[in-house]
């Protein structure tokens, strides 16, 4: 019987542990003293020098025989054995206690030493991994104190690192520990062995080669740490992993496996039990009284050595996790606890939603038996500005401004993301395809993934659905993209393994892979559970059509989506004329063809993408001629550094995203929101209606709305109106002629009034607007405030093509600015610089408290000529 056969269609997912959003939360329990196990954050006081060129001689290939025994845990076949000698580089100096750190860099994890650096514009440098000196080798110190009582007690000590770029090696207090070398992975090394009383010295090296990545990777240790004492016998790592089999409304199962670690010589018998409580959505914290308990179960852990207990129990009433915003994302938490003679010895916290997912060929997802067209966007792990090192409220940012325009679904492309990224989405209702590997057997550039591949593969792989197979807003998992065997045997051997190790590792939900060339025909589609497909659905460049219809009658079982769309290109308020008259256009430099490559800009009225692409109009059309299609990924949500297509060789991040990198909406946004939300109110002109050059000239606008009928009006004298046919998703009148003044379109549905929007001429610039996306931020040093700036004229609107140069400083107050930015692909200022130009109007300005700081940070946006404005945020 087929995996498939075995699962059903109807299926349930749950939410492993989660790393919490303050290092307040972060220990499993508040009393950690007494229940024997401690999570705290190690993110602060470390010390960082980068090389340009190797400083120590070392390298994967002399660390590997010390590095591989990590994947031992998650290796179904041979492990590896550790050397019984010592391990290489304790005779480095930066390894050691002695060695004197002053002179490097103090900083804070997570840290991307590569986002603070110049912008290289060489002839011989791409912009495919954006510009930035992410390449050579990064050392990190940092002292760590334990207690006597924990080195007594005899407790297990860990080093917890949620993703570090790349190759990350440790050593404490000299010896070498161990590591890990794909960079996206979360991992756990055991401190034990090699802790001391007192001070202790952590150095950790991270590798990063040339060709390494296709887009920015980042560099350094760019996500959170932690330190981990736990008694001998406790919760392994990513140690439970919860199902819900059967859902109703009077009841739900609720089954959870929990694994118990003894690192002890000694046998030791224990009880496990679990509490069931309700999640509150804010603290991460259990609230109420439990609803449901799992009994005790006795179990015998000998010594160094892991077992495994099962319970079950139920959940009266059930409140379920569903995508926002037609359903709720209720959370549970399941609070286990083994005991030794009635005394705790561990607690550990499993956050966890009840839910089920329905993969229908012929309608697509059902969560909880209610249909959910995927309205998704594709992301990268880069914050903009901020490099890859990861931030709460940045991400969070990102995804409410998806949200806003009716997001519904994430796709971590093309690897993991970090925990608290599946927080946001768990508790934001939002679906996420989790994906892992953007390469298998071979290369797309010289130094990738593939060169770890066939060692590390199966360890990575199950590392991945053990860390993040619990949380409810993952609905499938995704095990690779464009792979460059998608079409041959070895393609769908891979593929094989792969997806058997995501079956033994979660039978609860389907996986994936991103197909843009393997056609019905390969064994590719035959093998993965969902059919899912780059660009060739909607069909590549100008094709009329797609493999929509091919891929359904070969496959009439399985459900598709689309796991890259659109790949339209555009640049935040750039239009170039003539546009295009066709529904999609590939992009280029001629009359028509939407390019600007004197000045590296692509036309923003939203028709042009590269020649595998198209526009959003084309892919919406396909989607609904083939209703069965479940939805679509767009390529990509947010831009992003690197891959500035069509400009690789002379930008610095992409042009791809429905968000510029500054987070400033691009027209895009207003063509997705009114197909996702066809509820809201809505109408969006373009373009601006300020062209100095263009009176008496043919200057087309373009409306999208939610409505189905719609008036343009210039100078207050119709243009026409229009009703939308069946697969238009914009209304067009190309035949204006520009003339000085406003221009304003009315809009109906169903035959009532509905939205209105208008644009004027703006007159010459005269001030800063400064706003700020929250008033009030923690004082905590991470905690972000987002500033922006809009160059505007004497009657407050913005000055469409305005470039001012800005500077902004906090002028009173515990503040700092951390990065600035304008979202422009092209722009090489770096990013901590204080002063940037405005693109299309706009810039942006990143502020943070001073750690433990509290009070009022005023913050002041210049420029010659205009009136300066403040912000004020408040820091508590």
């Amino acid at each position: 019987m087929s995996f498939l056969s075995k699962c059903g269609t109807v299926l349930a997912g749950l939410l492993l542990v989660s790393k919490m959003q303050s290092e307040a939360a972060a220990t499993m329990r508040p009393r950690a003293e007494v229940l024997g196990r401690e999570r705290v954050s190690v993110n602060d006081d470390w010390r960082f020098q980068r090389f340009t060129e190797n400083p120590d001689g070392l390298s994967y290939d002399i660390l590997k025989p010390w590095i591989l025994p990590a994947a031992n845990p998650y290796l179904s076949g041979t492990k590896h054995e550790k050397p019984s000698e010592p391990g290489p580089g304790s005779n480095i100096t930066f390894v050691q206690s002695g060695f004197d750190d002053k002179a490097w860099d103090a900083v804070d994890l997570p840290h991307d030493w590569a986002a603070t650096g110049e912008f290289d514009f060489s002839e011989d440098v791409s912009g495919g991994t954006g510009r930035l000196p992410f390449t050579g080798i990064g050392w990190y110190r940092k002292s760590l104190t334990i207690s006597e009582e924990t080195i007594q007690a005899g407790k297990s000590i860990y080093l917890d690192v949620d993703g570090a770029m790349a190759y990350a090696t440790a050593w404490l207090n000299g010896e070498l520990v161990g590591g890990w070398p794909y960079p996206y992975n979360s991992f756990r090394l055991d401190l034990t062995p090699y802790a001391k009383t007192g001070d202790n010295v952590l150095a950790i090296r991270v590798d990063n080669a040339p060709e390494s990545a296709r887009w920015y990777p980042g560099a350094g240790i760019y996500r959170n740490t932690w330190l981990v004492t736990a008694n001998p016998v406790h919760v392994g790592y990513h140690g439970t992993y919860i199902t819900t089999p059967t859902i109703s409304a009077e009841q739900a199962s609720i089954q959870l496996k929990v694994e118990v670690e003894n690192t002890g010589n000694a046998s030791q018998t224990v009880q496990v039990e679990t509490e069931i409580f309700e999640l509150d959505s804010a603290s991460r914290k259990a609230t109420g009284q439990a609803v449901a308990k799992i009994s005790a179960s006795t179990l015998s852990v000998s010594g160094n050595s892991k077992q495994s207990v099962n319970g079950s129990t139920t959940v009266a009433n059930p409140k379920l996790w569903g995508p926002a915003p037609k359903q709720t994302p209720n959370e549970y938490i399941a609070v286990t606890t083994i005991s030794s003679n009635g005394t705790a010895l561990d607690t550990y916290e499993t956050p966890f939603g009840i839910r089920t997912v329905t993969y229908d060929p012929n309608q697509g997802i059902l969560i909880n038996g209610q249909h959910v067209p995927v309205y998704g966007t594709c992301n990268h792990h880069d914050l903009g500005s901020l490099g890859a090192a990861f931030n709460y409220r940045a991400a969070e940012r990102q995804i409410e401004m998806l949200q806003e325009m009716g997001n519904n679904a994430l796709r971590t492309s093309h690897n993991p993301p970090a925990p608290e990224w599946l927080e946001l989405a768990d508790k934001m209702g939002l679906m996420v395809m989790d994906e892992i590997f953007d390469t298998w057997n071979y290369a797309k550039v010289d130094n990738d993934f593939h060169l770890l591949f066939p060692e590390w593969s199966e360890a990575d792989l199950r590392s991945f659905i053990r860390r993040d197979r619990n949380h409810p807003s993952i609905i499938s998992w995704s095990i690779g993209n464009e792979l460059a065997e998608q079409s041959n045997a070895t393609g769908t051997a891979t593929a094989k393994r792969l997806q058997d190790i995501v079956h033994e590792e979660d039978p609860t939900k389907h996986v994936t892979v991103g197909m843009n060339n393997a056609g019905p025909t390969t064994g590719l589609a035959a093998e993965i559970d969902i059919i899912g497909l780059n660009y060739q659905g909607e069909g590549k460049g100008n094709a009329a059509s797609g493999s929509f219809a091919a891929f359904h009658s070969k496959f009439p079982d399985k459900m598709i989506w689309s796991t890259e769309s659109a790949s339209t290109i555009s640049s935040r308020g750039v239009y170039i004329f003539p546009v295009t008259s066709n529904k999609s256009a590939i992009v280029g430099g001629g009359p028509g063809e939407g390019g600007d490559p004197i000045n590296n800009h692509v036309s923003a009225y939203e028709l042009y993408a590269p020649e595998w692409a198209a526009s959003p109009d084309k892919v919406f059309e396909q989607q609904d001629r083939h209703p069965y299609v479940a939805g679509e990924f767009v390529w990509t949500g947010w831009d992003y550094i690197g891959e500035p297509t069509p400009y690789d060789n002379s930008s610095r991040s992409s042009y791809f995203g429905i968000i510029d990198l500054a987070g400033f909406k691009k027209d895009r946004f207003y063509l997705y929101q009114a197909r996702w939300r066809p509820d809201l109110p809505m109408a969006h002109i373009l373009p601006h209606w300020t062209w100095p050059d263009r009176e008496g000239k043919v200057t087309p606008v373009h409306v999208f709305t939610s409505g189905d009928e719609a008036e343009l009006f210039i100078n207050g004298k119709s243009a026409g109106r229009q009703k939308r046919g069946q697969y238009d998703y914009r209304l067009r009148w190309d035949n204006v002629t520009y003339t000085p003044g406003e221009i304003s379109v009315k809009t109906w549905k169903n035959g009532a009034e509905w939205a209105s929007a208008s644009h004027r001429t703006v007159g010459a610039a005269a001030a800063l607007n400064v706003t700020v996306d929250r008033a009030k931020i923690d004082g905590d040093g991470k905690d972000l405030a987002f500033v922006s700036v809009a160059v505007v004229d004497e009657k407050g609107d913005t000055v469409p093509a305005a470039d001012n140069e800005i500077t902004f400083e906090v002028v009173s107050g515990p503040g700092e600015i951390v990065t600035t930015d304008n979202g422009d692909p092209r722009d090489g200022t770096p990013f901590p610089s204080k002063t940037r130009k405005a693109f299309s109007g706009l810039a942006l300005a990143i502020v943070r408290a001073e750690k433990g700081a509290s009070g009022e940070i005023v913050v002041e946006a210049k420029a010659e000529g205009l009136v300066a404005g403040k912000v004020t945020v408040t820091a508590a």
